[in-house]
């Protein structure tokens, strides 16, 4: 698996295209969710706003400073999938949401990639100075649960989200 994270250029203009439009596909067709709502937040047809708008620089609104990173394929010079990283917990992100929120494109599931996304995740959260993660998912999505059981996920608790739906809270501890 020769992957790594990297941050969106110009470069990828195209291939974040494919992806998205192939996400936006699955939603529909499948009800699947939108993680990471990052980089669904904005229209990437204007893509210079786009990269503009992709982080959250100062905290606004209830949100806080983030990064997004997109999990490249280098051999097939892909894009796989992204993650959302929020620097700190404010309220509501320590009831839903946490620090991380991640994904990988529907044809690229089921190969391993969500857990390595978390993994590489993680190593940016330690250069952030975070050293324990919270991360949730619904309890129906089997795939994000054991991508973040993996990486070391405790599973706190679970509770019903904004959406009526039944979602786990998972602790890792980085060392």
């Amino acid at each position: 698996m020769n992957v790594r994270l990297i941050k969106l250029t110009d470069r990828y203009k195209k291939e974040l295209g494919e992806m998205i439009e192939e996400w936006k596909l699955d939603q529909e067709l499948n009800h699947t969710n939108h993680s990471p709502w990052a980089i669904f937040k904005n229209d990437y047809h204007d893509f210079a706003y786009y990269l503009e708008h992709l982080e959250i620089k100062e905290p606004t609104d209830g949100r806080v400073p983030d990064s997004v990173f997109f999990l490249l394929d280098e051999d097939r010079d892909r894009l796989l999938g992204a993650v959302n990283i929020r620097h700190y917990l404010n309220d509501s992100l320590l009831k839903e949401g946490g620090h991380i929120g991640d994904g990988v494109r529907p044809s690229e599931r089921r190969k391993g990639y969500g857990t390595e996304l978390v993994r590489l995740a993680l190593i940016e959260c330690r250069k952030l100075g975070i050293d324990k993660v919270l991360m949730t998912c619904d309890k129906d999505n089997i795939a994000s649960a054991k991508s973040i059981i993996r990486n070391g996920g405790v599973l706190e608790n679970e509770f019903v989200n904004s959406d009526g739906e039944l979602e786990q809270r998972y602790w890792i501890t980085l060392d």
